[in-house]
Parts: C-alpha cells; sequence; structure tokens
C-alpha cells in the first residue's frame, strides 16, 4: 500500500506500507484489509514523524482499515488476465468511517488472487487537518494505491 500527496513544485510527500493484512472470503467477495499507521515508511524520518504525530495522529488513532466486498464477486471468473471489478464497503481512518466504492482489478494466477486499486480521497473528509503553514505543499487529495496478494488459507 502507498500513498502521495504531494503538490507540483514542493518535495514529494510519499510513504509506502509493506505490512498490509488483507482478507478475502472467496465464496462471498467480503473483504477486510487493517493497516497499523505506524507502518508507513517515508524518504525522510522528519515526514514520518510529522505524518504520526501531526497529522494522522497514529498514537491516538493506531489503525486503517477497509471493510466491505467485491461487487458481484464470482471465484468462477478469475483467470490470469485483470478483471475490472468495483470494491464497496467502508474506509475508516482517523476516527471517522466512510462509505467508499473504488474500482479495482483482480487476476488469479494458480491460487494466488491480487487484487489492485488506485483512488482518492479527501484528508477533509477523514478530520485529518493541514496547518496553514504547510498547505501549498500537502495536498488534501490524496492518492493511495493498493495491491493486495491473497493466498488461500
Amino acid at each position: 500500500m502507498s500513498f502521495e500527496a504531494s503538490q507540483p513544485t514542493f518535495e514529494p510527500i510519499e510513504a509506502t506500507h509493506s505490512a498490509v493484512s488483507a482478507l478475502l472470503n472467496a465464496d462471498t467477495g467480503e473483504l477486510a484489509v487493517l493497516a497499523l499507521v505506524r507502518g508507513f515508511r517515508f524518504p525522510l524520518a522528519l515526514m514520518e514523524e510529522h505524518f504520526n504525530e501531526n497529522y494522522i495522529e497514529s498514537h491516538q488513532y493506531p489503525k486503517t482499515s477497509f471493510k466491505g466486498s467485491i461487487t458481484d464477486f464470482d471465484k468462477n471468473t478469475l483467470s490470469d488476465k485483470p478483471k475490472t471489478v468495483e470494491l464497496t464497503g467502508e474506509l475508516s481512518m482517523h476516527g471517522v468511517t466512510k462509505p467508499i466504492t473504488v474500482p479495482a482489478t483482480i487476476t488469479q494466477t494458480d491460487e494466488r488472487i491480487t487484487l489492485a486499486s488506485y483512488f482518492s480521497v479527501k484528508t477533509s473528509d477523514f478530520g485529518i487537518e493541514i496547518p496553514s503553514l504547510v498547505r501549498k505543499q500537502i495536498d488534501e487529495n490524496v492518492q493511495i494505491q493498493v495491491s493486495l496478494t491473497l493466498n488461500p488459507k
């Protein structure tokens, strides 16, 4: 999982997270995704500190999650060719839960299912305040990219 909230002409504001947990019920299409906020890694330690302490307040809101489903999911139609699907559910971040519907692609190679999505959220929708001092450097529309590799259990 990664996100990017940069404004052109300023230093990139981006982070990656490589320890996201996800569960897919392959019979129903129900999906749950959980990320510990402190798992996001930034290019600069100071950015990471500001993100955790000043913006996302990870000491108070340690997790972000998605709970929902893949619309019209049918595991029998999965193949190694990417198929466009829709994820519908609730995104919880910074103590706020909002309904969300986003496009995604899904593929299956052997037993492994890969689900990928690219979408944006507004910081203000989740009560995340950007101080006026840095408002020109940080975009309120945060681009989120998720790629989940799901193995059968």
